[in-house]
């Protein structure tokens, strides 16, 4: 019950009735069906503010929300955990047409998904969030990229991964 009636953040990502509904809202607010998977993601991908107060209470979310069902796989999906997350999604429309994902064994964004462009998700994700404080997208880009070269980093530089001038940092309202 308290999946399908999150009230904080903290919660709301945990609810997969919150992130589906939250997802939808968008793409519906957009009214365009992005044209790959990966674009699906990075477009809809969820902020720290799709997860803020007059989000979490947001009502077109909570009608979404009521609506979803979830229902066990059965024996078919129980044995291909832990290797994947396996999982299918059905979207029953008015006049009562249905949608169907299908077994997804490796959504985008697990580490078993060869389909999805990873580091691209990654890149926009980081830029998502960057442009939520940093001053500008040069600023952005500079730090996304000392994130991506982490790995051949020397133990010195990477501790330094995280040095950067804040108080050149966007000032905003907090994001309940």
């Amino acid at each position: 019950p308290a999946k399908k009636d999150p009230k904080t953040r903290q919660s709301a990502d945990h609810s997969m009735a919150f992130i589906v509904s939250r997802i939808l809202v968008k793409a519906l607010q957009a009214g365009k069906v992005p044209s790959t998977m990966d674009e699906a993601w990075m477009e809809l991908m969820l902020s720290p503010y799709d997860y803020g107060k007059d989000a979490l209470y947001d009502e077109a979310t909570r009608n979404l929300m009521a609506k979803i069902t979830f229902s066990h796989g059965g024996p078919e999906y129980d044995a291909k955990y832990p290797d994947g997350i396996p999982t299918s999604l059905d979207i029953s429309l008015e006049g009562g047409k249905k949608i169907s994902s299908g077994l997804v064994m490796y959504p985008s964004g697990h580490a078993r998904n060869t389909a999805a462009n990873l580091a691209r998700i990654l890149e926009h994700k980081n830029r998502l969030l960057g442009d939520l404080v940093f001053p500008d997208r040069p600023a952005v880009d500079s730090f996304v990229q000392r994130l991506v070269g982490m790995k051949s980093l020397s133990a010195a530089e990477a501790c330094n991964v995280y040095n950067f001038d804040w108080t050149k940092m966007q000032d905003h309202p907090c994001i309940d």
